[in-house]
């Protein structure tokens, strides 16, 4: 059911929740008890990212159901006087596997350049996280032709990268995050296969996920397009009812890839 292109990958998919700020301990522990006992079938992978203060009390009870843990940001110094923020090794404690990095709200809100993005990715790395590099364009720089131009400089930070670093990517258009509105699967091919390109001209191998309005309507038709190995969700991930969903409809396409 893939659509046209030449990219296939035998890696595990990766369902990643993200919960963005959204969450109190007693919705969270809600969640997990609606979350079937096995969410994550052997061949794909299930991974949450909860507020800061729900990674502890989330770690071991996802776990017990196959899920991994991951942060939504880190700061890259490894401890100080840095009032409000978060170090690797805080998040390792915590039991996290993964960090988001780069996410374009990080990007747009926060003011979060590729310099410190940069910076972010290597303190991951130095303290055994994965981080989920997310990159992607607005719409006006869809609608003039340049999203590749803006793809290539955002992927640039890894151009220095350590030599089979652990990475993950997800392209996330800008426009279609929260939006409602969805790229089509022709837009989500050709732009998934431009990414794989780039990450291989700059020597990485990696799965590539595709986040913006994932809902368990369109999981199928999005998993099912070539150069897609999982999804980065994020409304639809905040019910357990609908994060299932989405995984087990991505976890059918996996099997019959």
């Amino acid at each position: 059911m893939s659509q046209s292109g030449n990219y296939t990958s035998p890696r595990r998919h990766l369902i990643a929740g993200n919960w963005k700020m959204n969450g109190i301990l007693e919705e969270a522990q809600q969640f997990v008890a609606e979350l079937a006992e096995n969410p994550a079938p052997d061949h794909i992978e299930v991974a949450l990212m909860p507020p800061f203060t729900l990674l502890h009390p989330l770690a071991e009870p996802l776990r017990q159901k196959g899920v991994q843990l991951g942060a939504q940001s880190v700061y890259h110094e490894p401890k100080g006087a840095f009032t409000g923020s978060i170090c690797p090794v805080m998040l390792r404690d915590a039991g996290c596997h993964y960090v988001i990095v780069g996410h374009s709200e990080r990007r747009d809100i926060m003011g979060e350049a590729n310099e410190l993005i940069s910076k972010k990715l290597n303190a991951a790395w130095e303290n055994g996280l994965e981080p989920i590099l997310c990159v992607g364009e607005h719409l006006e720089e869809r609608q003039d032709g340049e999203t590749n131009s803006v793809l290539r400089q955002q992927l640039s930070v890894l151009e220095d990268a350590p030599e089979g670093a652990a990475l993950t990517v997800a392209y996330e258009p800008v426009w279609a995050i929260g939006t409602g509105l969805t790229a089509s699967p022709e837009q989500v091919t050709e732009t998934h296969a431009f990414i794989h390109e780039e990450l291989t001209r700059l020597g990485h191998d990696c799965r590539v996920l595709y986040g913006g309005s994932v809902k368990p309507e369109n999981t199928a038709e999005l998993m099912g397009c070539a150069g897609v190995e999982g999804a980065l969700v994020g409304g639809a991930s905040l019910q357990a009812e609908s994060f299932s969903k989405i995984v087990q409809a991505a976890a059918s396409v996996a099997a019959g890839a």
